[in-house]
């Protein structure tokens, strides 16, 4: 079984390695010790410079005192694809050089390798440390089928889940089939989501929160808007206590489907139950009512959030979709009620955007003093930013109102906006 499991992992890495793990020779003549190993500057320099650069970091600390190994992993996914192999091959040269013998470490950079969707650069890990004498595990293998499946490489998963079932020593556990779950759900794959569920309960396991996490996220992304429901009624089945990422999911595909009476009754639901709602599922149900034109609707969320007493930033979410919403619809009247209403409980513009959507409602009724009084009403809480001055100068150039013009520019001197 051993020979099997080595022959197949070195076939697979052979054949997904062999150009990628050739050995750049470095050719600049700089210092080594002068090379800036900071993520900032591993952006701009070339791939051929990337391990020597790191190799410099380690081997002239005294030059490098900034030099942090976990601030560079989180400057991996800015990185490119190549700059970023490169990275963890430096790693993993590394540790082999250095006989590490921890198995944390290795799962940690077959995270990283799925988290960078590089399979066969975890393949390379896996096979090195088979090569250096550190036997496979349960764990590595199931790390190697979810580096697999971020790379949407199924075939090799599947070969590698059944390496397992013919073992001894690394047998499939409650994990790996939750990482076909979540593969396949990542994916948009709801009928092999379903089908590896539906293994995983006749293998004697059990779901957990993170299984119908991945259940429900994965029928909505593929709108299987049936099954997240029944998904959702199997939980409250179970007893488990859903999260804020099923209640999101599950609000995402009413609000795709248009049901706007289950969308209110279903904030009113989670209000009973959790006492508050997320920011997203708030710009989730005021993007549905924008778009549709719900006004009345939009009025009743805010009572509601009001009422139960929510974060400002969803207070803020809703005031400013209402705002915008009677901006569009020029309704300049519902727009100063609802400003005045937003600042009396405390709250701002949330952007430029917000604000700059309401001057120009003010151009297209041509309420230019109103403006006035607008503009001098909110200068106690928000400062206006350049964009919001070209609006205003465009808006004002375009009505040949030319001593508003002449005002706004310079006002926008005063501010030191140019």
């Amino acid at each position: 079984m051993a020979f099997l499991c080595k022959g197949f992992l070195r076939a697979v890495a052979k054949r997904g390695l062999s150009s990628q793990f050739v050995q750049t020779p470095f050719k600049s003549q700089r210092s080594l010790s002068s090379l800036d190993p900071s993520p900032n500057k591993l952006l701009q320099l070339p791939s051929s410079l990337i391990k020597s650069t790191l190799d410099s970091a380690t081997c002239f600390p005294q030059d490098n005192p900034r030099f942090s190994w976990d601030s560079l992993l989180a400057c991996l996914p800015s990185l490119s694809s190549d700059k970023a192999r490169l990275v963890l091959e430096w790693k993993l040269e590394k540790m082999l050089k250095g006989n590490e013998r921890d198995y944390d470490q290795y799962l940690y950079l077959m995270s990283l390798c799925a988290k960078i969707r590089n399979a066969s650069l975890a393949m390379h890990v896996f096979t090195s440390m088979e090569v250096h004498g550190i036997k496979p595990t349960t764990s590595l293998f199931n790390s190697l089928i979810h580096a697999c499946l971020s790379s949407k490489d199924s075939i090799t998963a599947l070969s590698l889940f059944e390496i397992m079932q013919s073992s001894e020593d690394y047998k499939p556990n409650d994990e790996t089939y939750e990482t076909f779950i979540i593969g396949f759900s990542s994916l948009g794959n709801t009928g092999a989501m379903k089908s590896w569920y539906s293994a995983k309960k006749a293998a004697g396991y059990c779901a957990t929160l993170q299984t119908y996490e991945s259940l429900v996220s994965g029928c909505i992304k593929a709108r299987d808007f049936d099954g997240a429901d029944r998904f959702y009624d199997e939980i409250k089945s179970t007893g488990i206590m859903t999260s804020e990422t099923i209640l999101e999911n599950l609000l995402e595909g009413f609000c795709r489907r248009r049901r706007f009476n289950q969308v209110k009754e279903f904030i009113k639901s989670c209000l009973e139950v959790w006492q508050e709602i997320s920011v997203k599922m708030v710009e989730k149900v005021v993007g549905l009512y924008s778009e549709h034109g719900k006004v009345e609707e939009m009025e009743e969320l805010l009572s509601t959030v009001v009422e139960s007493g929510q974060a400002v930033t969803v207070l803020s979410q809703v005031n400013s979709g209402i705002i915008r919403m009677y901006a569009t619809l020029n309704r300049l009247d519902d727009v100063e009620y609802s400003v005045g209403r937003m600042l009396k409980q405390g709250l701002s513009f949330r952007c430029a955007d917000d604000v700059e959507k309401v001057i120009c409602c003010y151009f297209r009724v041509e309420a230019y003093d109103r403006l006035d009084l607008f503009l001098e009403h909110i200068k106690r809480s928000h400062k206006l930013t350049k964009s919001t001055y070209d609006s205003l100068v465009v808006g004002y150039w375009r009505a040949g109102l030319s001593q508003r013009l002449d005002t706004v520019i310079k006002d926008m001197e005063l501010a030191g906006v140019r």
